[in-house]
């Protein structure tokens, strides 16, 4: 009997869907309005938010918000129209490519739509069915879909334990027999800055591998650009290796605050992955607003260091505080600040928690729980940005204590009622 494909999904939600009964517009898809910043408006109050990835705060700065306003005016949304392949070329793309990859220490680099969908791409169109990929077991979603791909098209993968490199030495004398028996290459992907822990991917220690064994290295440094480092090119040149990555991709939408992405390579290769990244090849280009805003961005990044330097002072403010006071931050080393609470917590526990932040201490921020982390753990992740000032970070900090005093005696156990 065939069974009806929606009938089948309407009776499995999946694992984050099967809760969207009582959790969804709450716990997940939220709605926060007014203007972005750090005070933002969630169920008619106004929540201190540490949610938004706006590291450097220039979501709301005046130039970048004039910038995006006269290109929206001048160009509309549509132009240009197209694809880049075909009629979505543009000077100013062009011009944009060029400093982004003069930024990060590369040859050329290729403008993209959405830095999901780019960088998945992107994985999947370096490698075929004759090479290997080598991947960090910790590696976002989007890469794991880039590898998804590859292996749809009959390569092999394999997983090296997150940031350990015996593991991944293993895994690159496994995967150098097969590409010698096959006639095909290795491409080793991990990231810059790991999102949720904010662990800082080993990229100086992969780089000396290089001197052993014949791969190429791919870098997700999402949360390294704009923060991390000299100039705030990101986690390769915080360690002086911007030569050993090969192909260098940062998504537009945490430090530039706004939609689009880029990869950074050799010339040769970037025309190559122009011609064969099928995401960008088939959609529509990069409208101009977002390029002429993404250069106003850049150039206010490049010309004002203290924008990166006012969010560190937030972020060492907050995760030494938070030390300080006897909370488990991990081994973060960039701008991610996760808070770990430890206990046997089910998820109502967990959501009487969130209800008690959000409605009584106003304060907005991530909650992971398993399958994300381990059972027994509790993951409040907080995002930093320029515009947080200290007296938020003070706050939070009491708020985190009384919610770790009530999470320990027992008050947000599934019988307790959170008053609101």
């Amino acid at each position: 009997m065939v069974q009806d494909i929606f009938d089948k999904v309407a009776n499995n939600m999946g694992p984050i869907g099967s809760h969207a009964h009582y959790s969804h517009h709450y716990y997940s898809f939220p709605k926060l309005t007014g203007p972005l910043g750090p005070y933002m408006n969630f169920g008619g109050k106004r929540m201190l938010n540490w949610s938004l990835n706006n590291y450097l705060g220039l979501a709301t700065h005046p130039e970048v918000m004039e910038a995006d306003r006269a290109a929206t005016e001048e160009y509309g949304l549509a132009y240009p129209m197209g694809a880049r392949m075909m009629t979505g070329n543009t000077d100013l793309h062009e011009e944009f490519e060029r400093q982004l990859a003069d930024f990060v220490g590369q040859e050329d680099a290729f403008l993209l739509n959405y830095g999901y969908q780019g960088v998945m791409s992107a994985v999947e169109a370096m490698v075929d069915f004759k090479d290997v990929i080598v991947y960090d077991a910790e590696s976002h979603a989007c890469l794991i879909d880039g590898v998804r791909l590859h292996k749809a098209k009959g390569g092999k993968t394999y997983t090296f334990r997150h940031n350990d490199m015996a593991s991944l030495e293993k895994n690159l004398i496994r995967a150098t027999k097969i590409a010698e028996d096959q006639g095909g290459g290795i491409l080793v992907v991990t990231e810059g800055v790991f999102g949720m822990s904010g662990v800082v991917g080993s990229l100086d220690k992969i780089a000396e591998l290089k001197k052993k064994y014949t791969f190429r290295l791919l870098v997700d440094d999402a949360h390294g650009f704009g923060t991390m480092g000299e100039t705030g090119s990101g986690v390769p040149e915080h360690f002086g290796v911007q030569d050993a990555v090969d192909i260098h991709f940062s998504t537009f939408a945490k430090s530039m605050a706004m939609v689009g992405a880029f990869v950074a390579a050799k010339k040769e290769i970037i025309m190559y992955l122009k011609y064969n990244m099928r995401s960008q090849t088939y959609a529509k280009a990069l409208p101009m607003p977002f390029v002429k805003g993404g250069l106003k961005r850049l150039e206010l990044i490049k010309k004002h260091p203290e924008l990166k330097d006012n969010l560190w002072k937030v972020v060492n403010a907050l995760q030494n505080g938070f030390k300080e006071r006897g909370f488990d931050i991990g081994r973060t080393e960039s701008c991610v600040t996760p808070v770990f609470l430890h206990g046997e917590y089910d998820l109502p526990t967990v959501t009487n928690l969130i209800r008690d932040m959000r409605e009584n201490m106003n304060v907005f921020c991530s909650i992971i729980v398993y399958p994300v982390v381990p059972k027994g753990v509790i993951l409040l992740r907080i995002i930093p940005t320029a515009s947080h000032t200290l007296e938020d970070v003070n706050y939070t900090m009491d708020c985190f204590e009384v919610v770790q005093r009530k999470l320990q005696a027992g008050e947000y156990a599934p019988k307790a009622k959170v008053e609101a």
